[in-house]
């Protein structure tokens, strides 16, 4: 097949008689994301602040596990290419989705039952002790969170290469409004139920809670809400790649049996330069917004004198925040702005956010660190938004699994080094300055830094030499695994 046939077989699926997704069907897909929502906010709020405040495990092991999850996002690209080339019970994105929530479900219950074993070795020994059992323990708790990461990884990224299939230019930015809005609306969920379960935990003398208060409520959080999700997931993708995909009108590969091969598939992936200077611009915006969540937990702990409820509610002040400014930016911003424009405002809010959150400290008053989580939630939805219309822009029908396993490799990369260096500044700023407040707000000053990188990057994307250079790429390689 040469070029000029490929091009004419794709404007011959132009006319296709799929419909269009739905206002209705872009919020059920959405459950998906409200469920990892929950999930995020099980571990990094809940789980995160109970072995780091509770339980006294050192930040830089429990943000450097939790990290982990994250820092196996290589596995993404070839999980996405796998999505594109392979059906898995009988469809090339579902069945991936469905079974990867299932396995993440269960690798969070474990992580907790190993969480309550550090907990007593710590009690025992009074304190936090390197030995041979904290070795293991770490080590099996390192390794839960590996699985939990490829779990999240073989679910997360064949459902966003899914929103490619079924969706076209002129509604795409609405669909990731609305289903990134509901991401959002399952942390806000998590937050509020996380405050009103654990607010009635009994506090010990000497202002901590014991670890026989603390294992009942939340072995029940950590068994009732895998299971809510993993519901929401079935619900969120019943039907809906059978009805709305275009993967078959799109791809010519659909139909083989091997399907791109995968070396094929990163050959039209690093065919741009565009594609390293969009992967280090996701890297860069996803290290400034996500540092603080080893981190912020502990600061309204540690500064604010919140209890856990309070500073797991945190997370729903932000997610209200970034709630708005998901549903502002895919229906009216970017509609005027541009997906560009609107990024780099984006980057610049959050910048200021930050600044906010440094000076809330010196006040030590809850209600002002709220207002500025609202705010810093505002600033990262709008850029969120923004960077996510960028890369579905810069993903090809073809390979789309790849793309988003490559961009997802940027994001889930960063966020686990950004949560992991996250603890680490922590403790070396303790150290440092020897005051809690400074500490954090080093960290908070960090990120600002991060985002200001991000803005240099950003003034160099450019989404039609993408295109142009992707889409000669891919005739190339189809002229080669067809003839």
């Amino acid at each position: 097949m040469n070029r000029n046939n490929y091009q004419d077989l794709n404007s011959e699926t132009t006319g296709n008689t799929i419909p269009k997704v739905n206002i209705f069907t872009m919020l059920r897909l959405g459950l998906f994301n409200l469920g990892i929502g929950l999930i995020s906010v099980l571990t990094l709020a809940v789980l995160n602040r109970v072995m780091i405040s509770e339980l006294g495990i050192p930040a830089t092991i429990a943000a450097g596990t939790l990290a982990l999850s994250q820092l196996v996002a290589p596995t993404r690209i070839w999980l996405g290419q796998l999505s594109d080339s392979k059906k898995l019970f009988g469809l090339h994105r579902t069945g991936y989705v469905r079974l990867g929530i299932m396995m993440a479900g269960l690798c969070i219950f474990l992580a907790v039952q190993i969480v309550w074993l550090l907990g007593k070795n710590i009690e025992i020994n009074n304190g936090w002790q390197w030995n041979v059992s904290t070795i293991i323990l770490s080590l099996s708790l390192a390794l839960i969170f590996i699985l939990q990461g490829i779990a999240i990884g073989a679910s997360s990224t064949p459902f966003t290469a899914l929103l490619v299939d079924i969706s076209d230019e002129d509604n795409r930015s609405k669909i990731v409004g609305i289903i990134w809005s509901m991401l959002m609306v399952g942390i806000v969920i998590g937050g509020v139920t996380g405050q009103v379960l654990l607010k009635n935990l009994a506090v010990e003398e000497d202002n901590t809670i014991s670890l026989s208060t603390l294992q009942p409520p939340i072995n029940s959080i950590f068994i009732i809400v895998p299971l809510i999700v993993i519901f929401l997931t079935f619900i969120a993708t019943w039907g809906v790649e059978k009805k709305y995909s275009r993967y078959r009108l799109r791809s010519s590969f659909v139909d083989r049996e091997d399907g791109i091969s995968l070396k094929r598939a990163l050959k039209i992936l690093t065919s741009s330069r565009q594609t390293g200077i969009f992967f280090s611009f996701l890297v860069m915006i996803t290290m400034s917004l996500f540092m603080q969540e080893a981190v912020l937990e502990p600061y309204g702990g540690e500064i604010f004198k919140m209890s856990i409820g309070e500073t797991t509610m945190l997370n729903s002040f932000w997610g209200i925040g970034i709630l708005i400014g998901y549903g502002t930016t895919g229906f009216f911003v970017i509609p005027r702005l541009g997906k560009t424009k609107t990024t780099k405002i984006g980057c610049i809010l959050v910048a200021l956010s930050f600044s906010l959150i440094i000076l809330s400290g010196l006040t030590t008053t809850p209600e002002i660190l709220q207002g500025s989580m609202v705010l810093f939630g505002i600033a990262a939805g709008i850029t969120t938004i923004g960077s996510i219309s960028l890369m579905l822009d810069l993903t090809i029908a073809e390979t789309a699994g790849t793309f988003i396993g490559a961009w997802g490799l940027a994001q889930s990369m960063s966020r686990g080094i950004a949560i992991a260096i996250g603890g680490w500044i922590l403790d070396v700023a303790r150290f440092m300055f020897n005051n809690a407040w400074f500490a954090y707000s080093f960290v908070f000053f960090c990120e600002a830094l991060f985002i200001i990188g991000a803005i240099a990057l950003l003034n160099k994307v450019n989404v039609q030499e993408f295109q142009n250079t992707t889409r000669q790429a891919t005739a190339m390689v189809m002229e080669a695994e067809l003839d």
